[in-house]
């Protein structure tokens, strides 16, 4: 069957051979048929090298009417940075593996062929059906594609951990309900602000009594759309609560923090499906601060990184140390965007979030730095958000712990 001759459902069919591809369908959809075919054919002809997690691939650039890539083992990347044959020095220095793996994947002809000699590996060829044509459509596609079957390093990535309180004391049966409770919040929650078209592409992995979350997209504004996403999913909560009689929707604590990270995919036994993971930095402080959180407490790491701004135009520049304070008041200022949501029925009609503080008089607070040690020894400086969401017919809900409330004893 020729390529024109293709019905709409012979493009379902393309799409459904190649998974990913589909899930970019709004990129897709800007590209002829034939293009769609081409990259249907280059996402599985990544997957095979990928082999179910086995290789990890670094690179990529056009060659006439192929593409070549760069293919190693997933073990390979930490040994390079590893002393080689009794040498005090390693292959590459980590620094060149962290650009490696950071940022845009493809490279020039000469910069693979670098990296190949460096690496001692041989580029691989990926024959193409149609040269590419060279799209910056074309070029984000591939670029994603990619990303998936490699080892990714951001160096600045807003996460939310939502943790459900007493999950260990509770039945199996219960946990079970409980962690499919937040997971109808998550769902719900991104519903919602996809429906006030507010962008949101969030990745979840588990930590075990809940949920890591994540927002695909980079940059500030899609970091604040994370904490405001982080506000719907505990208010849904609230609401849920507020109607259940029995232990089937969870009490949750959450933290908010941006951070390193590295990002990687896992197969599903011999399932090309993948699953999004993460760790880093961020996770590791989430988890510290999760443990000292109370329950309904919401707290926000003490970060300080350079994060990705772009402009009405789409002009891209990196805003350097946006701490957690300047980020909440960019959170609080676009708030607005929110209003008229519905949550349970009734609608939203204002939205404040802050970070809590002494009341030091005259309708003025401070902003209380609160110091939690683990059981490690180790400190760091969160601070206590608060996030009061008011409605036309209803009670408002009010997220998050009182300054006037909170033990000092458990942040010494």
């Amino acid at each position: 069957m020729e390529l024109e001759d293709l019905s709409q459902s012979g493009i379902r069919r393309i799409a459904d051979y190649s998974p990913y591809l589909d899930q970019l369908t709004g990129l897709a959809q800007q590209m002829g048929l034939r293009q769609r075919s081409n990259l249907a054919h280059v996402e599985a002809e990544l997957r095979n090298h990928w082999s179910l997690g086995q290789n990890s691939i670094l690179s990529w650039t056009p060659l006439d009417q192929s593409l070549l890539v760069l293919v190693v083992p997933h073990y390979a990347i930490a040994e390079y940075t590893a002393p080689q044959d009794g040498s005090m020095h390693p292959r590459v220095s980590p620094r060149f593996v962290t650009e490696l793996i950071s940022g845009d994947r493809q490279l020039s002809i000469s910069q693979i062929q670098k990296v190949a000699r460096l690496l001692d590996i041989e580029p691989r060829q990926i024959p193409l059906r149609v040269p590419l044509e060279g799209s910056d459509v074309e070029t984000q596609i591939i670029e994603k594609m990619i990303r998936k079957y490699g080892i990714n390093y951001v160096p600045s990535r807003a996460v939310t951990l939502f943790d459900i309180v007493g999950f260990s004391l509770l039945t199996p049966f219960e946990q079970m309900t409980q962690l499919n409770s937040l997971s109808y919040s998550l769902n719900s929650a991104h519903a919602k602000m996809l429906e006030a078209d507010v962008s949101i592409d969030f990745a979840r992995s588990s930590s075990g009594d809940g949920f890591y979350v994540w927002n695909r997209d980079e940059g500030l504004e899609a970091s604040v759309n994370l904490y405001h996403f982080m506000h719907i999913v505990l208010a849904d909560n609230a609401i849920a609560r507020s109607k259940s009689a029995s232990k089937a929707v969870p009490r949750l604590r959450a933290c908010f923090h941006v951070g390193s990270c590295y990002e990687f995919h896992q197969a599903e036994g011999l399932n090309p499906t993948t699953h999004d993971f993460i760790v880093g930095d961020v996770t590791i402080e989430l988890a510290r601060m999760i443990d000292a959180a109370l329950p309904g407490q919401i707290l926000v790491g003490d970060f300080m990184a350079d994060i990705e701004v772009a402009d009405d135009v789409g002009n891209v520049t990196v805003q350097p140390n946006v701490d957690a304070v300047t980020f909440l008041r960019r959170a609080q200022g676009n708030l607005s965007q929110l209003s008229g949501m519905e949550l349970s029925g009734e609608r939203v009609t204002a939205i404040k979030c802050y970070l809590t503080g002494e009341n030091m008089g005259g309708g003025q607070f401070n902003i209380r730095r609160l110091t939690i040690r683990d059981k490690h020894g180790l400190s760091r400086v969160a601070f206590n958000a608060k996030v009061n969401i008011y409605r036309e017919s209803a009670m408002p809900i009010l997220l998050g712990i009182q300054d006037r409330k909170l033990p000092m004893p458990v942040h010494s």
